[in-house]
């Protein structure tokens, strides 16, 4: 007891607010455990430097680390701790995340512009595999096309592990402005391009890059906002890339055959200018800026909890499998013989049932536990293609398929960065999610390629494809089940 006292009486004196003794650990040991901290065991009782703590009764299994000099970011059950003298000012504790607001939902209604106009765009890369196999590419292979939107999606995606690296070190002001004049550079580009390499460059690169600073800035500063409410307001969010996969498939069928592609992307280009304009004045970060030197430690830290690493793993399976309807559901379809008129708007139809489906999974998350939601999201989307699109033949059976699988695949986009940020600190989410998203960009990079070549392989069958595209989905939901496991073992519990 006396020990205890005389450490007790220092703390004042150092003027120090919670966090990191040292950067040797990504996961810091809070500095009073209260009595529920001690009664509950943590998972990772082999790894002492691990904490579990405990929330509002939002979930069992929510880890947060401790930054340097900061006070702690983000816990989810108990009064919020007083700054002490000379610490942060008012903002940073847990009780200060405002879950609604003016402010917050604005930063929400910019998001979902932002990722109107970038995974929106990503959800129509069936038409522009089908414009390209048509028309300028047309002697090119469907596996050596499917590169372009494959290294478009991968550019995007895997960026984030830079892109998040900046948002931690200089808030998402200057990502959004000169990600947006990036991406529509790169649109404009594309409209004047007509030979391969020009449309990978163009399409895959330029404006892939611009589309990646844009989107991590929206996703990440929605997280900073919400806590309770988290899963939901991402979910709200995220439903602007289904919105977007709705309309610009037909907006982009019409506009093609009246105007020309190139024209097409003018337009689209300055609807998105716009767009990406309110974001930038809308969209901005609670929590100030850390700057800080790189350190490729910093990366590879986060991998070294089991739990994040399930995680990461899990992101990789979906992606592997998740685009491979969006890109062939069309060309399928066509070779299946399915009516003529349904084709053009079995893309909307997918994307138009995941709206719901990126929200609701945001609400059922925050109320009965994201990762017990995560688990049902990613097995019913490899289930119901291994179930529907692989025995189906007719047109009812692939627009039902086009329909459940759109509401099933739109929750994962809303649930990961949600279930990164419960067992990460606020403060690295950046680089967090960004380590997570990487993971899951190689998976899209390659997965389209890999279906592409089955189907060549197999002389024009999609049998290959769509037993791939089922069988990766349900592993990644084996990797969020691990990660569950990992935090609070096989008891039923809200995670």
């Amino acid at each position: 007891m006396a020990a205890h006292a005389q450490h007790d009486s220092t703390l004042p004196s150092q003027h120090k607010a919670p966090g990191y003794e040292s950067e040797e650990s990504t996961m810091g040991a809070p500095s009073e455990p209260n009595s529920k901290d001690i009664a509950q065991p943590s998972p990772y009782e082999s790894r002492p430097s691990l904490n579990r703590i405990p929330s509002h009764g939002s979930t069992n299994a929510n880890m947060y680390p401790e930054p340097e000099n900061v006070i702690e970011a983000e816990i989810e059950k108990g009064p919020a701790p007083q700054p002490p003298a000379g610490g942060p000012p008012p903002g940073f504790a847990p009780a200060d995340f405002p879950d609604g607001g003016v402010e917050a939902w604005l930063v929400v209604a910019g998001g979902f512009c932002a990722l109107f106009s970038t995974f929106g765009l990503v959800n129509c890369v069936g038409v522009f595999v089908t414009y390209y196999l048509e028309g300028p590419l047309s002697n090119y292979s469907s596996s050596t096309v499917t590169w372009i939107t494959s290294i478009q999606v991968f550019m995007m995606t895997g960026l984030n592990a830079v892109m998040g690296r900046l948002f931690d070190s200089y808030g998402p002001r200057w990502l959004l402005i000169v990600g947006t004049l990036v991406y529509i550079f790169g649109l404009m580009m594309l409209s004047l391009s007509t030979e391969y390499y020009q449309i990978i460059l163009s399409q895959g690169i330029v404006s892939a890059v611009g589309m990646s600073a844009v989107f991590n800035s929206a996703m990440n500063s929605v997280i900073g906002w919400f806590l309770k409410k988290r899963a939901a307001a991402l979910g709200i969010m995220v439903s602007g890339s289904s919105l977007g996969g709705v309309v610009l498939p037909i907006m982009m069928n019409h506009l093609i055959s009246q105007i020309g592609f190139p024209w097409t992307m003018r337009a689209i280009g300055f609807m998105f200018l716009a767009m990406c304009g309110f974001a930038c004045a809308t969209v901005k970060s609670r929590l100030p800026p850390r700057k800080k030197p790189f350190n490729v430690l910093d990366y590879v830290r986060p991998l070294r909890e089991p739990a994040f690493a399930c995680v990461v793993c899990g992101g990789f399976f979906f992606f592997w499998g998740m685009f491979l309807p969006f890109n062939y559901i069309e060309l399928q379809a066509t070779d299946q013989g399915i009516d003529a008129s349904i084709i053009p708007y079995l893309l909307p139809i997918l994307n138009a049932v995941s709206i719901p489906g990126r929200i609701l999974p945001g609400f059922l998350g925050d109320r009965f536990g994201r990762y017990n939601i995560m688990i049902f999201i990613s097995g019913l989307s490899g289930i119901i293609t291994l179930a529907l699109w692989v025995p189906g033949k007719s047109t009812a059976t692939t627009v039902v398929y086009g329909a459940v699988f759109g509401f099933a695949s739109g929750g994962f986009i809303s649930l990961l960065p949600a279930c990164i940020a419960q067992i990460s600190d606020l403060r690295e989410i950046g680089t967090r999610t960004g380590i997570a998203f990487l993971a899951a960009a190689l998976g899209a990079l390659t997965g389209s390629p890999i279906g592409g070549a089955i189907v060549s392989a197999q002389n024009g069958s999609f049998l290959g494809l769509q037993l791939f595209c089922g069988i990766v989905m349900a592993l990644s939901m084996l990797w969020f089940i691990a990660s569950r496991t990992i935090q609070v073992g096989f008891k039923y519990a809200k995670v």
